[in-house]
């Protein structure tokens, strides 16, 4: 019996000892960490809003670490905030990341974003509009000519949807801003049509929706081919019936992949950390935003040109995910 006790003490000891020792790990590995997060979204009653804010807060509550997220003009914003070091964190699509990596950002042009690091796929951001019954639109060639907001200035949709309306040949007067806001205006007939791209589906289309009848549309085939010809970082998407209740079956149009990405001055433990708590918890974040259906690990290989960070690579590559050499960051 006193040997038995004698064991169970040891045993005690050594947990206890184990206990200890992983703390001060623990407070040696954050010790270069900083004193709190913060995330570079889009306007708020977009997708990115609602997902960055979601993973970003159960990220804060895992790592017990302060975060907060930022309404930003999207990921043409974003990308320069990150690569500045004026956010750590930040939600791109991969056309503006793209762009900034090479120096053809808009916000700064001439400025290579070398400081990008890509750290988990998102999800595809699709492109769609929405106007009311009322006004008679019910596909995109019907915007000739009119009033058109197209989500915040430096945000995907903003830099965009004026692209797709040029390859096909439509003239509209773009107006940007929120989408929550401009959801608004369509309702108050100051914009004929809201186009926009997020993830689906839009929370702002199902809001408004749920208050006027509306006509909500992507493209057609025929359109499709022509914007995805004229703009390669678009590809053709089918976007799932069942959305939104104003549309019956699947629609048609092009989307783009969404990334997180932080700066590369980022410590490596922390950024394995978040990729971490993100990549194996999809059914939270499922339930932050449907969209998270596609944050999946296996989506990694739709980032073909940014350098993954020295955190995510470890993370990766210990789940079975080769990075390319030329990819390591």
């Amino acid at each position: 019996m006193a040997t038995r006790r004698h064991a169970i003490l040891m045993a005690g000891i050594a947990g206890l000892v184990c206990w200890l020792g992983a703390g001060a790990v623990d407070a040696q590995d954050r010790s270069n960490w900083p004193t709190a997060l913060t995330l570079g979204t889009a306007s708020q009653g977009g997708t990115y809003f609602i997902y960055g804010s979601g993973w970003l807060n159960m990220v804060a509550e895992e790592l017990k670490i302060s975060a907060s997220a930022e309404v930003t003009g999207g990921p043409v914003q974003n990308a320069t905030l990150v690569h500045t070091g004026d956010l750590s964190l930040g939600m791109v699509t991969m056309g503006p990341a793209y762009d900034a990596w090479i120096g053809e950002s808009e916000l700064a042009p001439g400025v290579k974003h070398d400081q990008l690091r890509a750290i988990f796929p998102m999800y595809t951001t699709g492109f769609q509009c929405i106007a009311l019954q009322s006004s008679g639109i019910q596909n995109v060639a019907d915007l000739d000519g009119k009033t058109v907001g197209v989500g915040p200035a430096g945000g995907t949709p903003g830099t965009y949807w004026p692209r797709i309306f040029d390859a096909l040949g439509i003239k509209v007067t773009a107006r940007q801003g929120g989408a929550g806001d401009q959801a608004s205006q369509v309702q108050d007939r100051l914009l004929d049509a809201f186009c926009f791209a997020a993830g689906f589906p839009f929370p702002a289309f199902n809001e408004l929706e749920a208050q006027i009848p509306v006509n909500i549309f992507g493209l057609t085939d025929e359109q499709v081919a022509t914007v995805t010809a004229a703009i390669p970082s678009l590809a053709p998407y089918t976007i799932p019936a069942g959305l939104y209740r104003s549309v019956a079956g699947e629609q048609k149009t092009v989307a783009m992949w969404n990334f997180a990405v932080a700066n590369a001055a980022l410590p490596e433990d922390l950024v394995y950390a978040i990729v971490k708590t993100v990549m194996e918890n999809n059914e939270r974040m499922v339930q932050i935003h449907p969209a998270a259906v596609e944050t999946l690990p296996e989506a990694y290989v739709h980032n073909t040109f940014l350098p993954w960070h020295p955190g995510a690579v470890r993370w990766f590559e210990e789940n079975g995910h080769a990075i390319p050499e030329e990819l390591r960051g």
